[in-house]
């Protein structure tokens, strides 16, 4: 991943709005073994996720783990309390402490901005989460939806700071944005995508149709897990994506398989965070690791799209 050393599955799985909010104890517990089975190792959570509970399920889960055998991202910026928010070096400091607590881990692999934080000195932020590398409490560090120009400013400052060696964007199908500049300017500069979202939040697994209501059990139909949506529920773009389903029939894919392959032909991503709230959509999931698809796929998947 980037310029570190930290070798991540293609694969994550991720646990906003389902760990320790949206699914119970045992169906979290089962994603992660399947995860595992499936050779997905790269484990990315939050603070902010049902505010410390998604860190401190997966603290649980993982406790029987050999600590070597997965690679654990978090995050911080978002309010965790009324008065812990941002980037400054005590929050910086404060938060890693009380992730580490919640994940019972002594290091992170990944610690990630979740955000800019326009409210506090980028040097300090930078020099703060340098001291956190070099306290041994993370081996890298990464930033979640930042623009081309707050990535360059970090780069300005490094050395003598450490050095971002992630990005986590929105990115899929449904949602091109980072393309533009995003992409670039890491790419040319030894920093990795962590995309989330790679699936618009299940829309483009197919199984919502257009004039018809969610199934009872979806994401959509879920008041804790569906709020967030509304910008990819349209009719238009539900039957758009029942229009993919053909060619996944096609190439012998669940139109989940071919939305994340298409993720992952992108050179930049290192690795594409599914979240799940079953097993077996771990294990479905997993079957995009690998896929190659060929210009004419490429070209028809954006025929369909635009």
């Amino acid at each position: 991943m980037g310029d570190s050393d930290l070798q991540v599955s293609e694969l994550g799985l991720g646990s906003w709005l389902t760990f320790g909010a949206g699914i119970g104890r045992g169906d979290a517990e089962a994603c992660v073994d399947a995860a595992f089975h499936e050779g997905i190792t790269l484990i990315d959570t939050a603070n902010v996720y049902a505010y410390g509970a998604a860190e401190a399920l997966l603290g649980e889960v993982l406790a029987r783990r050999a600590r070597d055998s997965y690679v654990l991202a978090t995050k911080l910026y978002f309010p965790i309390s009324p008065t812990d928010r941002g980037l400054s070096r005590e929050q910086v400091h404060k938060q890693i402490d009380a992730s580490l607590a919640r994940l019972r881990v002594d290091y992170v692999d990944l610690y990630q901005c979740h955000r800019y934080d326009a409210e506090t000195p980028l040097e300090e932020t930078m020099e703060a989460l340098s001291e956190v590398v070099r306290a041994g409490k993370a081996r890298a560090i990464g930033f979640s939806e930042w623009s081309a120009d707050q990535i360059r400013g970090s780069l300005a400052l490094a050395p003598p700071n450490v050095k971002f060696v992630s990005s986590q964007p929105q990115y899929s199908l449904l949602h091109r944005a980072p393309e533009e500049d995003v992409f670039p300017v890491c790419a040319a500069n030894g920093i990795s995508q962590l995309v989330w979202s790679p699936l618009a939040q299940g829309v483009l697994t197919g199984k919502y149709r257009p004039g018809e209501r969610p199934a009872a059990g979806t994401r959509m139909a879920s008041e804790e897990m569906g709020w967030a949506m509304g910008q990819f529920a349209s009719n238009d773009v539900l039957e758009r994506v029942q229009r993919l389903g053909g060619v996944a029939d096609r190439l012998g894919l669940s139109t989940a398989q071919l939305a994340l392959a298409w993720v992952l032909r992108e050179p930049n991503v290192a690795s594409a965070l599914v979240g799940a709230s079953r097993a077996e959509q771990v294990h479905a999931n997993a079957g995009a690791s690998g896929v190659s698809l060929d210009a004419d796929t490429l070209a028809e998947i954006d025929g369909i799209l635009h």
